[in-house]
């Protein structure tokens, strides 16, 4: 099963420093058909004008994954981590049994363009923890380049889940392939036009997944996309 879900009809939501998409309930938006995806709570495609930010706020027992798209993002915790996201840079952020953070536009006069994920983990109470890393567009071209797992990758960022993040560069006519380790699976269109198992998305659509062992992505122009295996 392969369902596509465009990008009009996700909730929006603009707040004059952030303008959001919502693709699952989350704040103010509450629908409880849309939960979430397997273990996948949270997936908020954000723009956070220059100057704005998330102030100092709490998380509890989830895997919260940043992606950054364009713009810097600046990264402060309660446990002494502090950083800036870059473009490609992935940063994990494991909550464990509790951490409080903070998350602004590095810049004052750009946006930045972030994706964050929520992954709900498989123990409770966890020692929480921060890493990030930059993966290049070269890592990612032409092919799916992971970058999060649940250690069983190497060269990922770890999570306490049994789940896989990919991201892919592929230029119109590219197709990549893939065979689905659990038995969801969720497609994100972040740039151009792509075909999910001969599906169409533009930017904007996710695919959700499920009970589909074998995912063939090709490109119908060229596309960047993130890729989540899921329990």
């Amino acid at each position: 099963m392969i369902n596509i879900i465009p990008s009009k009809d996700r909730y929006h939501a603009d707040f004059g420093w952030l303008a959001t998409n919502w693709h699952f309930s989350f704040g103010d938006y509450y629908d409880p058909k849309n939960m979430s995806w397997s273990r996948l709570r949270v997936f908020n495609d954000d723009v956070v004008q220059g100057g704005g930010g998330f102030g100092m706020h709490p998380h509890k027992n989830m895997e919260i994954v940043t992606y950054v798209l364009d713009g810097e993002l600046e990264h402060q915790d309660s446990v002494g981590n502090a950083g800036v996201i870059h473009p490609g840079e992935v940063q994990v952020m494991s909550a464990g049994r509790g951490i409080f953070h903070a998350e602004h536009n590095a810049t004052k006069d750009k946006p930045v363009h972030l994706l964050q994920l929520w992954i709900e983990p498989k123990h409770q109470g966890n020692t929480p923890r921060w890493e990030q890393k930059q993966f290049t567009t070269e890592q990612r071209a032409g092919k799916l380049l992971p970058v999060v797992s649940s250690g069983n990758i190497p060269g990922t960022l770890a999570i306490d889940q049994d789940a896989s993040i990919y991201v892919s560069s592929l230029k119109s006519g590219e197709s990549v392939k893939h065979s689905v380790a659990g038995t969801h699976a969720y497609l994100f269109v972040t740039q151009g036009e792509a075909s999910l198992n001969g599906k169409k998305l533009s930017v904007g659509d996710q695919a959700r997944v499920a009970d589909e062992k074998s995912l063939e992505i090709r490109a119908n122009s060229d596309a960047e996309l993130i890729l989540l295996d899921l329990p």
